[in-house]
Formats: structure tokens, sequence, C-alpha cells
């Protein structure tokens, strides 16, 4: 399937594996990417720029194909080594990276002239056409379906997508909700260029997380994912667990006056625990609602053939045939 995606990433199929805390080393990374997907590294993850360039190399070893890096500009009292982590990227011929939180212009003159394509993760329309002014290539367009945080719009991508093609120039891809065959087709059907997925990729064989973390996604259903930070206005879609319980308990004691060092204990540093150390209720971890259509755990190329012949099948034969009759 050719999309302006795939032929911007040179890649087979117009699917993008979206970076994930703890989730996106270089395993999950090079099997989406052997897969004929853009497979993801998540640069934070890796804490140091020297260790990003361990991972980048230790990628590169496992696959020959394009792959990426995802950087994530977040608001912090120690900042990460946000210069470090671009200069390894750009060092290490990282010709692909997916950008996340806070606008990115301030490292875009340095990506450009590296001649590094950025597809920046938006959750509204306003933000996708900044994105689209400061220079990004793409975006990636997260309905309020997706794991992680979905904005404070609140809008679902049926609406998100539709919206993002009537007001941008540049090709975006659907995230949140992402799961199969039928995804894709809709996603494309609403003006999209392919799709992101996270929480779908976090259950194959490949994932390199804890068994008990693929086993919570199967069991999970879509009415299992929760909301919280909402107070805060740093809303985070989470699979439901003792932690989170905690967590939403506070907010309720404490409403508006709630604050970030009230529920640390569920939030921070806890994803070692749970995607390592498989402790399912430490704390609040991103889940999309997309863990409804979770039922088993393939191998990554298993899950990609399996999307690119479901949707192949509903384009060449139930809508062809609907559009014929």
């Amino acid at each position: 399937m050719k999309t302006k995606i795939t032929e911007m990433f040179g890649i087979e199929h117009p699917i993008i594996q979206g970076g994930m805390h703890y989730v996106g080393f270089a395993e999950m990374a090079a099997a989406v990417s052997n897969a004929g997907g853009l497979g993801i590294i998540t640069g934070l993850t890796q804490r140091t720029p020297e260790n990003l360039r361990k991972e980048i190399r230790r990628c590169k070893e496992m696959t020959s194909k394009p792959f990426g890096v995802n950087l994530t500009f977040l608001p912090a009292i120690t900042p990460p080594d946000y210069p470090g982590f671009v200069r390894t990227i750009i060092q290490e011929g990282i010709k692909i990276v997916e950008t996340a939180g806070n606008n990115p212009s301030q490292v875009m003159p340095f990506f450009k002239e590296a001649g590094v394509k950025v597809i920046h993760k938006c959750t509204s329309v306003r933000h996708s056409k900044k994105a689209e002014a400061i220079g990004c290539d793409a975006v990636s367009v997260d309905g309020f379906e997706c794991g992680g945080h979905p904005g404070e719009d609140d809008v679902p991508n049926f609406i998100l997508l539709p919206r993002a093609a009537e007001e941008l120039k540049i090709p975006f891809v659907a995230s949140g909700g992402m799961a199969d065959g039928r995804s894709l087709v809709a996603a494309l059907s609403l003006g999209a260029e392919g799709m992101n997925m996270g929480t779908r990729f976090m259950a194959t064989k490949e994932a390199p997380i804890h068994q008990n973390v693929k086993d919570a996604l199967v069991k999970a259903t879509e009415l299992d994912t929760r909301l919280i930070m909402r107070p805060l206005r740093n809303t985070e879609r989470v699979l439901n667990n003792a932690g989170v319980d905690k967590i939403l308990a506070m907010e309720k004691e404490k409403g508006t006056n709630v604050k970030f060092e009230d529920i640390i204990a569920q939030v921070g540093g806890v994803y070692p625990k749970i995607m390592q150390q498989g402790d399912m209720d430490a704390g609040a971890w991103s889940c999309g609602m997309v863990a409804g259509l979770i039922h088993d755990v393939p191998t990554v190329k298993e899950l990609i053939d399996r999307i690119m012949t479901e949707a192949e099948d509903i384009i060449g034969k139930r809508l062809k045939g609907m559009a014929a009759a």
C-alpha cells in the first residue's frame, strides 16, 4: 500500500509504532521496522544521550530498515539534556524523529539542517496547524481515545481526523483507537495517510515488557481505562488498577486543590515496576481504549500482515462490492 507517509519515510506499510515509555526499546522498534512499518525508539527512556546512542546502535544491529526516535518535550524542574539528545540523533544518522509534548520549534532548525523528517504528535487541529507552520513534515493526530495524554479538548477521531484533513496541507496519521485493518481503512477514509499504534504493539511477542502487562491488555475491555490528572490539566488515559483508584480518590477528595505532589507516589517512577517487574498495581500507566480490541499476543509481523490483509480485503471486496451495488 502506497501513501504519502510510506513514501516520506521509505516504509512498506503505513503503520507507525509510536514512542512509549519503557516499551520503545530497540527490540520493539526493530521488530516493527522489519515487518514493514516504522519502529520508534523512545528517547527519554534512555535517560542520557549516551544511552540513547547505544540503543540506536543496538537497533541498527537488528534491522537495516528505517526507524526513528521519539523525543518528548516536557516541563521539568530538572529538564533532560535535550541538546545532547538532538546531537546524538543527528550524529547517529537518524532521519526520522517523532516529537511530542511541547512545541519543538527550538530544535527544528537542527533537524532541518540534518535532513531529518519530523512528525509531531498533536491532540487538536490548532496544534497540528502550528506544527505545520514551524516546519514539521507530518503530524500524528491523537484523538480522545488514545492512551497517554489526549489533551483537554476531548474530541474523538471521527471528528478530529476529518477536521485535520480540512485544515492541513502536510500529511498526517491517525493515533488513538488504532488496532487492526478496520482502523487503518477508517483512518484512510477520514483523510489520514496511515496510522500510529501504541497500546496494540504492547501486546506482541517482541514487546520488551512483562507478560503481566500483555495479559492485562488482553483481559481489558474498552471500559477499563480511566482519565487521571484532569484537575491538573495534564489529563492522561491509563488502565484502571489499584494505583489509579488511589489517584482518583485523592482527586475526588481535594478537587481543584489537588497538586501533583499529592499523587506522585502513583505516577512518578512507576514504569520500571510495571513494565519490567510486572507489578500491575504499582501506579498509573498509559493505555488506550483500544485495549477492548486486543484479543491476542501475536508476533509483530503476524499483527502487521494481518492488518494489511484485512485492510486490503475491506477495500477490495467489501467496499468495492458496496460501491458496485
